[in-house]
C-alpha cells in the first residue's frame, strides 16, 4: 500500500486492506545505527550509479548540505541526543541569522495529513548542520 495510504488510515482509523505480494518480491528496509560523517562512498572513489535490477537500489544517507531540493524529502535529525527519524523538510534551507542555517521539519503523519486535507503540518526549524537526507 503507498505510504500516504497507510498514514492516512491511521489517522483516520480505518481498516484497510493492502494488495498481497509474493514473499520472494518483499524487501525490508533496515537502517544503519551510525550514519557517515562525511559524504557517501569512499574517498576518492565516485559513487556508483549502477544497479541491480534484482533488488532495490541501496541508498546512502547524504548531508542536507550536499542535497539540492530538501522539501518533501525523508531526512534523519542528528543531535546530543541521537537520531530523529520519521522526518519531512517541509522548506528548504534559510538564513536564520547569526550565522544559522535552518530548515524546517514535520513529523511524516503531519505531512502526510497536509496532503489528504491541505492543513499546515506543525514544523520545527533545525539546523542543517544536523539533517540528513534518507
Amino acid at each position: 500500500m503507498p505510504e500516504a495510504e497507510w498514514y492516512r488510515s491511521e489517522e483516520d482509523r480505518l481498516e484497510v486492506f493492502a494488495s498481497l505480494i509474493p514473499a520472494e518480491r518483499v524487501w525490508l528496509e533496515t537502517l544503519r545505527s551510525d550514519l557517515p560523517t562525511h559524504g557517501p562512498g569512499h574517498p576518492g572513489e565516485p559513487p556508483s550509479t549502477l544497479v541491480s535490477l534484482d533488488s532495490p537500489a541501496i541508498r546512502i544517507a547524504a548531508h542536507a548540505r550536499e542535497v539540492g531540493h530538501l522539501t518533501g524529502r525523508r531526512v534523519v535529525a542528528v543531535g546530543p541526543d541521537g537520531e530523529e527519524r520519521g522526518l519531512r523538510a517541509v522548506t528548504e534551507a534559510y538564513s536564520a541569522g547569526h550565522d544559522r542555517v535552518e530548515v524546517r521539519v514535520a513529523k511524516e503523519s503531519d505531512w502526510y495529513r497536509w496532503a489528504t486535507n491541505g492543513k499546515l503540518p506543525p514544523t520545527r526549524p533545525v539546523e542543517v548542520t544536523e539533517l540528513w537526507v534518507e
